[in-house]
């Protein structure tokens, strides 16, 4: 695998980031998941929380305990030094895990924006639909809301740019295309996202043990079922 640069840079003054690149990338995004897992499997002490995003990962420290290890030098630096090759490591290809299958109704009545996502993108309804639902879809990162996943990449002839003027309030379980992401509102939110479906899954549930349906490196399909079928869902 060719190696990729990174760059590590303060995030304020408790927080560090790796960056591997500036845009959305597989490669880069393999790179982010490994250290991900490897720092989960080998904690820092004095690192309080770990957030990988699309590119990049995030490390949230404690400076007083950081400085202690650091023998009262600079705990970025010092953070800076011990991240450094694990940045740069060669990383092997994730291999791709079952893909999650999340089912979708697109239905007029569920999806307000597909007409005009047909108008942006030059594709019918059910090209949109075909296309949607051929790619297997990796979660990047989570954000924005609990459990939002932000998943890539959507097929060339169905990106498409956020609304000009956002949705006051979006029903949960929405899926959304931005660019080249798409999404599921996991929670009744203001939005941009075209929404071209909606899925009957509980995307985000406190009441669970771990209430995200999502993680970031999951690997996700969409799969279409009817109105009835999604009515059937929700009344079980």
């Amino acid at each position: 695998m060719k190696k990729t640069i990174a760059h590590i840079y303060a995030l304020g003054d408790q927080a560090i980031t790796i960056e591997w690149s500036a845009s959305i990338s597989e490669e880069a995004n393999n790179q982010v998941m490994h250290s991900f897992h490897f720092l989960q499997l080998h904690p820092i002490e004095g690192v309080t929380d770990i957030i990988p995003a699309y590119s990049s990962l995030t490390l949230i420290y404690n400076s007083t305990i950081i400085r202690k290890q650091a023998m009262g030098g600079s705990p970025f630096e010092w953070l800076k030094k011990k991240l450094a090759s694990l940045a740069v490591a060669p990383r092997e290809t994730i291999q791709n895990t079952v893909p999650l299958i999340i089912p979708v109704c697109y239905d007029l009545s569920l999806a307000p924006d597909l007409v005009e996502a047909t108008q942006l993108t030059g594709c019918s309804i059910e090209e949109l639909i075909a296309l949607h639902t051929s790619e297997i879809y990796t979660v990047y990162m989570l954000g924005f809301l609990p459990g939002f996943a932000y998943m890539a990449s959507v097929n060339k002839k169905i990106q498409m740019p956020r609304k000009a003027n956002p949705r006051k309030l979006v029903a949960a379980g929405s899926i959304g295309i931005a660019g080249e992401q798409t999404g599921i509102y996991p929670l009744e939110a203001p939005g941009g996202w075209q929404l071209i479906g909606q899925t009957p899954l509980k995307i985000f549930d406190i009441s669970k043990e771990e209430p995200c349906l999502f993680k970031p490196g999951n690997k996700v399909k969409f799969e279409a079922i009817s109105l009835e079928q999604f009515h059937q869902f929700n009344a079980a």
